[in-house]
């Protein structure tokens, strides 16, 4: 039996299910409370152009991921898009959803006239990258960043 999966983007009466799929993205992160996550949703979605979409199998928010559509002064002016915080609950993984949600966010991307849409991942094992693969994400840039918090994993 196959589970309907409907995407759309995560709205203030979402945050507890988004707050609890966060923390698969960093076990060593303190959890976020309420009202600062309240505030800072209102923060993000000030921002023209940020969301985050979510996806939902029967009510429950299954897996998320945060889209910046960025201005750009090349390409003919044509925006670009920043996807962070790809997550899915673990246990519906591997059942094709955060390929349906990273799908939903690259649609809405290019339909806003996106000349491309990044995003890196933290994650280095295979099947991981393979996954990004399949949802049709290439691996041909080398990242960078300068931390001031520790990176997952490491304390």
């Amino acid at each position: 039996m196959s589970e309907t999966f409907i995407t759309r983007f995560v709205a203030l009466d979402d945050l507890p299910q988004l707050i609890s799929l966060y923390e698969l993205l960093s076990s060593n992160d303190l959890p976020i409370d309420l009202a600062s996550a309240q505030h800072h949703l209102a923060q993000l979605t000030a921002i023209p152009n940020c969301h985050i979409f979510g996806g939902w199998v029967d009510g429950t928010l299954v897996s998320s991921c945060t889209q910046f559509i960025l201005p750009n002064l090349t390409r003919q002016g044509r925006p670009y898009a920043l996807i962070e915080n790809v997550v899915t609950d673990q246990a519906h993984r591997q059942q094709g959803f955060a390929k349906q949600l990273l799908n939903a966010a690259t649609a809405y991307a290019f339909d806003h006239e996106c000349y491309k849409v990044m995003l890196m991942t933290g994650m280095s094992d295979e099947g991981t990258l393979a996954f990004y693969k399949s949802a049709g994400f290439e691996q041909t840039k080398t990242g960078f960043q300068i931390r001031n918090i520790p990176a997952r994993g490491q304390s």
